[in-house]
């Protein structure tokens, strides 16, 4: 902590501390004397309280000026005044705000006008290729410059003066930078790659239709044998007819081909630890953010040249759109890398990140940091940075790294910005409950989805009752414990909404995001491997298949972590988030040998899609045509009434085969099965018996008819 300053603390408030060879003065025999050297003139301070050997409190009758050069006249002492956590307060919030202002550099072919948020600094200057600019200061505390000509590819940074020091700085608003975020560069949108026009963007009818699959930009076409040019890249993923050396499809092909109606990307952002000139040197998720709206330049065929990446990342995205695949992309609001290392650091010390009553920096995040979204500017750097993605990239949607993290009210006004758009935004994050510093009721959690509706949140008890507790490696659920939590699978099935199932995860059907396996953690496999390792790896793989047939039949939105389909591996490796490309890598030779699994996958999509009892949108509809059937322990039974075709579903997580009696007789056919080679001889059921294999998950499907009704349907079977 620097000493000998006097800190503004408040808007009446000094804390003044000194090394051990200064002494505070006797204030009765000295009186301090606060000058403001613009102004020339002295402000009053009283003493307040002294709270040690080396610090005392004052207060001062008026206002603080914000930004000026302050100094304390005290005994023999001259200090610094500087601000500390008066930006943190109220009046800070609400007398410097400058929300309607617009910041970065905008550029035209005949000026560049640049503006920076910096109320605190003292003096700001333009740093553009060799030529040094001063900037005006508005009352809102907006550096503010035009310089004429056509800048449009050049290099700048800020040189700002505060708190006693001078440093070059980045924009936090920069659009393009230099290789490793060295500098910033002016870009003027008109001369990039233009997106096609919006009607050519992917949608569904309902964001409820959707199938999330999950990717790591250079996992999914790294690979020796992806068939795929530029690997590893942006315009990697935007290849298509990609194939393996013995023609299975790979890439944004094949990802067409099972299904998926989105891709959420993890962060494509500019993100720390990566060389991006030698971006085969390191390995990184994504997660250490440095400049939120500028393209990842390791991802990139041209690092070093800015406008190549932005131009690359739309091409990326404009073939996902062609291939009517939606775009979901992974934001990290909730920290930085290095506080003191960011941009919004040096520009306004103190006020983007959150402290404790204490004045120690909160780190619900566990990473250092935590980024105080509900400040003003904060939300506003936010809210553009969504606007911006949305109108120069067209993404379809946003997925909130640590939503918990952040408040209600930003992720309010980020759903209200997403709803002007025409097709249907998907926003979605994890509302865990993080011990960050603000109150409970302010976060974007699960627990408040009440207040969030529109928003979706990832289902971690959907996860943790099919597999097992996250943080308890040798924990069990109910496809890997024998049908531990049996009694649970109501909830989860039925979308973890309705009360008479327990008590709901999310309030809203349209909330919930179903999955067991992301980049977090181990995968689905691996995981497997930890609880299950004295079994047969024959039964892990119809273990894994009932998870990810349960992620695809149950209410809600279905989350597939990208190679889930094949028993992806990281070889056990939990947190994979450096660990290189021999563990991350999407393995396209396996895609090859587990075929008949990817058919399983595909099947079940296919029913999803087709049948709209898959996808209900309400919890009254679920009320109606979700029922649960009696069965043999541990074996789950339900059923979906359609209006032409009624569906009963077993999943069965033991190695014992039990006789099934189906809710109604008839003519049952088999829409799906892991399972098939047991029922080769038996694709239809006449009547109402029937069986479940050991770890088998079957889909019963019978076509109603016309003179039926849904009561009678009911009213014959076991049902309750």
């Amino acid at each position: 902590m620097k000493k000998n300053i006097a800190w503004m603390d408040d808007v009446h408030l000094l804390t003044v501390i000194v090394d051990h060879i200064n002494k505070i003065p006797d204030f009765h025999k000295d009186e301090p004397i606060l000058y403001w050297e613009k102004e020339q003139r002295n402000l009053s301070v009283s003493f307040q309280e002294k709270i040690d050997d080396s610090t005392v409190r004052l207060t001062n009758e008026e206002e603080l000026p914000i930004g000026e050069e302050l100094v304390l006249l005290w005994g023999e002492m001259k200090l610094p005044v500087y601000p500390r956590a008066i930006v943190r307060t109220k009046w800070f919030d609400e007398n410097y705000s400058a929300t309607a202002i617009k910041l970065g550099a905008t550029c035209t072919e005949d000026s560049t006008i640049f503006s920076v948020w910096s109320p605190t600094a003292t003096d700001l200057q333009l740093v553009l290729g060799d030529n040094m600019y001063a900037l005006s200061k508005s009352e809102k505390g907006v550096w503010e410059t035009e310089i004429k000509g056509d800048w449009h590819g050049y290099p700048y940074e800020f040189e700002v003066s505060l708190n006693g020091d001078t440093q070059r700085v980045n924009d936090p608003y920069a659009k393009g930078m230099l290789a490793n975020s060295e500098k910033g560069v002016v870009v003027n949108f008109s001369r990039s790659d233009q997106i096609e026009h919006e009607q050519n963007r992917p949608t569904v009818k309902n964001l409820q239709d959707a199938i999330i699959y999950e990717l790591h930009v250079r996992d999914a076409t790294i690979h020796q044998e992806s068939g795929i040019m530029n690997r590893g890249k942006f315009l990697g993923l935007s290849e298509t007819g990609t194939t393996t050396p013995n023609g299975f499809s790979t890439g944004l092909s094949y990802m067409k081909e099972i299904g998926c109606t989105h891709v959420q990307l993890l962060p494509i952002n500019d993100y720390a630890r990566v060389d991006e000139l030698h971006p085969d040197e390191q390995y990184n998720w994504g997660y250490d953010p440095l400049y939120f709206q500028v393209p990842e330049g390791s991802y990139s065929v041209l690092p070093d040249r800015p406008i190549a990446r932005i131009n690359e990342l739309k091409t990326m995205i404009q073939a996902f759109h062609r291939e009517g695949i939606s775009v979901i992309l992974d934001v990290v609001f909730n920290h930085v890398f290095i506080l003191e290392e960011s941009p919004f650091e040096k520009l306004v010390p103190g006020y983007y990140f959150r402290y404790q009553p204490n004045g120690k920096l909160s780190n619900g995040t566990g990473v250092g940091n935590d980024i105080a979204t509900e400040r003003k500017m904060t939300r506003k750097f936010i809210l553009d940075t969504i606007d911006f993605m949305i109108n120069e990239y067209h993404v379809d949607g946003f997925r909130f790294d640590l939503m918990g993290a952040m408040d209600i009210e930003t992720m309010r006004q980020i759903q209200e910005r997403c709803n002007a758009e025409d097709v249907p935004m998907m926003l979605l994050g994890e509302g865990w409950e993080l011990p960050t510093a603000i109150p409970s009721d302010w976060k974007a959690t699960s627990f408040n989805s009440k207040k969030l509706e529109g928003i979706r949140f990832f289902n971690d008890y959907f996860r943790d009752c099919l597999k097992g507790n996250l943080f308890n490696e040798q924990d069990t659920g109910y496809i890997n414990g024998g049908g531990r939590f049996l009694e649970k699978m109501p909830n989860l099935l039925s979308g973890s909404s309705l009360e008479e199932y327990g008590e709901p995860f999310v309030s809203d059907v349209n909330q919930t995001v179903n999955y067991v396996e992301c980049h977090d953690n181990h995968t689905l496999w691996d995981r497997l491997q930890l609880t299950n390792h004295d079994v047969d790896e024959s039964i892990r793989k119809k273990m894994h298949q009932l998870a990810t047939g349960i992620v695809l039949l149950s209410q809600g939105v279905p989350f597939i972590h990208a190679g889930q389909e094949w028993f992806r591996s990281k070889q056990g490796n939990e947190n994979s988030y450096i660990s290189g490309d021999h563990i991350n890598q999407l393995d396209w030779n396996k895609r090859e040998q587990e075929q008949k699994n990817i058919t399983f996958l595909k099947t079940l999509i296919s029913l999803r899609k087709k049948y709209d009892v898959f996808r209900m949108t309400s919890k009254q509809e679920i009320r109606r045509r979700f029922h649960v059937i009696e069965t043999p322990q541990p074996v789950f039974g339900f059923t979906l009434l359609g209006d032409k075709d009624d569906f009963s579903i077993y999943i069965n997580p033991s190695n014992n085969k039990f006789d099934l009696h189906l809710p109604s007789s008839g003519k049952w056919s088999i829409a799906v099965t892991n399972n098939s080679s047991k029922r080769t001889a038996q694709q239809e059921i006449i009547g109402e018996y029937t069986f479940v294999d050991a770890y088998e998950l079957v889909v019963f499907q019978k076509t109603r008819k016309p003179a039926s009704s849904d009561v009678d349907v009911v009213s014959t079977g076991t049902v309750y």
